[in-house]
């Protein structure tokens, strides 16, 4: 019987084993010299000044809100193609979230209909936008600080899937995902399906210190040591909760896991473009398949490999009892009975309302084999061409 195939999956060698052991059988646990050495190792991967290793993605969402000031009745704009953490981010700090629809292409906030939505109010009506670099393909965050800059708006850069992945700017320059040049925060994601897996896990990176101060200060309850901002002090034991703050913080075992999976972060790009080059070469000349976008001066990081197909529900049934574990990513978060408890309604962003109708993400990591590629191309063309 054939072993089933998942959408994605982990990929953990000896040297990662190895790492973990090591660190466990240290003197640290929890807050160790591994995390620093996984936030100063990342920051040069991605190219940013500041990186703050916290216990998911969702949090590290969470501190970026808190550290930007979101709160309550802030306005601020979010893509609608995402997983619910990248705008309960802003309602947790009871800031309220605008949806705004995606391009028909990219599947990323769609950057005429942000201009259209922040034009129809008067300035000041939004505090800052969420974006997501959907799939591994990451926004021309040069454009849009451009938008940005021109009503006062703050930048969260969600690249959960797009570490590695890079844009060409206006001075022909590359310009990674996370690297803080035009985003305020970034975030990204170590689940397991990820490109760097520490089980759980995230990451926030910035350029700003003042901002890289509040995301460590809100990591630990809020809790400082620091004398120079002491109201007082009673010893060398002293602390103070100068605000509210949250125990988001990584384990030392954990960013263990996480530099060694590093190490090998290009290599399982590498094999991702293989493997989408291949579904790209398999479905192109299909018409009733759609691929994902390329362009040449964008490098899609290839978290998600998703194709548009004219009858979703019947392929993602097809393909699963046939042992191949596709996935939908994601339902729009309007359509979200939260969310429409808050005023969104269907119908009022149809450009990801009709994505998400014939969207399917097929299987895609490294250690995908060529023969279970093959397996799941031919099962794709066997329902598509019947």
């Amino acid at each position: 019987m054939r072993k089933p195939i998942p959408y994605g999956r982990q990929s953990i060698n000896d040297d990662d084993i190895k790492a973990v052991v090591e660190t466990l059988k240290s003197d640290y646990l929890t807050q160790g010299p591994k995390i620093k050495e996984f936030e100063e190792k990342f920051a040069e991967y991605v190219g940013a000044e500041y990186a703050v290793a916290v216990n998911n993605a969702t949090s590290a969402l969470h501190l970026a809100a808190t550290a930007l000031g979101v709160k309550p009745g802030d306005k601020v704009i979010v893509t609608p193609m995402t997983f619910a953490a990248s705008a309960n981010c802003i309602r947790y700090c009871g800031g309220e979230v605008k949806f705004c629809d995606i391009d028909a292409d990219t599947y990323l906030m769609d950057t005429k209909q942000l201009r259209k939505t922040l034009e129809s109010s008067p300035k000041g009506t939004y505090k800052g936008i969420v974006v997501v670099d959907f799939a591994g393909y990451p926004h021309n965050l040069e454009e849009l600080r451009k938008i940005c800059d021109e009503y006062g708006l703050w930048i969260i850069e969600d690249a959960c899937h797009a570490p590695g992945a890079w844009f060409i700017d206006s001075n022909g320059e590359i310009q990674k995902s996370g690297n803080g040049k035009y985003a305020d925060i970034s975030i990204f994601s170590f689940h397991p399906v990820k490109h760097i897996a520490t089980g759980e896990g995230g990451m926030a990176t910035t350029n700003q210190p003042e901002l890289y101060k509040k995301l460590c200060h809100f990591r630990t309850h809020g809790i400082t040591k620091d004398p120079s901002v002491l109201t007082k002090n009673d010893g060398g034991w002293y602390y103070e909760m100068q605000d509210l703050g949250y125990n988001y913080r990584i384990t030392d075992f954990q960013a263990a896991l996480g530099i060694s999976q590093l190490n090998r972060a290009d290599s399982g790009l590498k094999r991702r473009q293989e493997i989408a080059e291949k579904y790209d070469e398999a479905f192109r000349n299909i018409r009733d398949i759609k691929i994902p976008r390329r362009e040449k001066d964008i490098f899609h990081a290839f978290h998600l490999y998703v194709i548009q197909v004219p009858d979703r529900k019947g392929l993602y049934d097809f393909l699963h009892e046939n042992g191949i574990y596709a996935q939908v990513h994601y339902v729009p978060l309007h359509l979200m009975p939260y969310y429409q408890e808050q005023g969104n309604r269907p119908g009022d962003l149809p450009v990801v309302e009709d994505y998400y109708a014939h969207c399917l993400s097929l299987p895609m990591f490294p250690t995908l084999t060529d023969e279970e590629q093959d397996y799941v191309i031919a099962k794709v063309k066997e329902f598509i061409e019947k």
